[in-house]
């Protein structure tokens, strides 16, 4: 854990060495570092027998350990999907390679609200995969009383019936957002608030897992938990009984992209598989394996009435979500606090 810690706090002072250049290393196929259980192996199929770019792929459970060993130099991939304040990192320390648009003209089926983002203004370099939220799955054939925000989930009747993400950053947005402060004001005043709220609530969770959440709340091993909109939208398609909640205090809207990482030797190819993916028939292909909310406006249109109805995928109302956004080198305290107070 140290050293990753210091991995991160290097990377965005710029004290790590280049990646090996890409003309060093062997140009053929398509190295994907990705999050597990979000890319259909059928449109990897499908775009290696279009274009006989064979698709070797690798996943990580949270963005801290995709950048870690990214930045680290251990590896080498061609494609990545970091989340809205990964990527700003990133753009920030010159890890990313800029898109070659000419490359990837199915982009203009993004919908208007997913372009011009605040981690990639100009999008010069990445292009949105999928968007969602973390919020509360209740399985209410087991939890009678009404659950509306974090107080609710952990207010001590729940003890050891609850599953949450393994992400430290989640985590403290919880208690930032239960103690009315923007999911993105941390400093060691607000972490010094959060401690006491965390040690409350941490005690109480059965278990940690970013992967598959929904896993445990299938299994019945769980009542409740904090996961991501994509899993709670598969448990709500499942059972109507696993209701999902945005927290009313405030909930964490993430959008996760396709950028390119510096010196990457197959850019070409990664460029080949975002055009591939923003086609709407393939599109869609990836909402109905992983139900998240689909930034693309064309797919959109190929969608059923009961997808697009899916609370957890298009919540409805005028709900209140927050992005992350990029604190460098403050992510270490952060995980130092939940690391911390984990081990107690």
């Amino acid at each position: 854990m140290k050293l990753v810690r210091l991995l991160l706090a290097c990377a965005f002072v710029g004290l790590l060495a280049t990646p090996l250049h890409a003309a060093s290393r062997k140009k053929a196929g398509l190295n994907l570092f990705c999050w597990s259980e979000y890319v259909p192996q059928e449109v990897i199929d499908g775009f290696t027998k279009e274009t006989g770019i064979k698709v070797s792929v690798e996943n990580y459970a949270s963005n801290e350990e995709m950048l870690a060993k990214l930045l680290a130099g251990g590896a080498h991939y061609d494609l990545i999907q970091p989340s809205e304040y990964t990527t700003e990192a990133l753009i920030k320390a010159g890890k990313l390679e800029e898109l070659n648009l000419a490359n990837i003209p199915n982009i203009k089926n993004l919908a208007p609200e997913f372009t011009k983002l605040p981690h990639d203004p100009e999008g010069k370099y990445s292009v949105p995969w999928m968007a969602g939220s973390v919020g509360i799955v209740v399985n209410t054939a087991k939890v009678k009383t009404p659950v509306k925000g974090y107080g609710d989930l952990f207010d001590g009747t729940h003890k050891k019936r609850i599953v949450v993400l393994n992400d430290n950053r989640e985590i403290v947005s919880w208690a930032l957002s239960f103690l009315d402060h923007s999911v993105n004001d941390i400093t060691p005043e607000t972490l010094q608030q959060c401690k006491p709220v965390l040690e409350k609530w941490l005690p109480q969770v059965k278990v940690y897992d970013s992967d598959s959440p929904k896993t445990e709340l299938l299994n019945g091993d769980v009542d409740l938990g904090i996961v991501w909109s994509g899993e709670a939208a598969i448990l709500y398609k499942k059972n109507k009984k696993f209701q999902y909640i945005l927290p009313s205090e405030h909930a964490h809207r993430f959008i996760d992209s396709l950028a390119i990482p510096k010196g990457a030797a197959n850019k070409e190819n990664a460029e080949k598989f975002i055009n591939y993916i923003l086609r709407p028939e393939v599109s869609v292909k990836i909402s109905d394996a992983f139900p998240y909310t689909n930034p693309n406006a064309e797919a959109r249109k190929l969608l059923t009435k009961a997808q697009l109805a899916n609370p957890a995928s298009y919540p409805p109302g005028d709900p209140k979500l927050e992005t992350f956004s990029d604190i460098g080198k403050t992510a270490k305290d952060i995980d130092k606090l939940v690391t911390d107070l984990k081990g107690q």
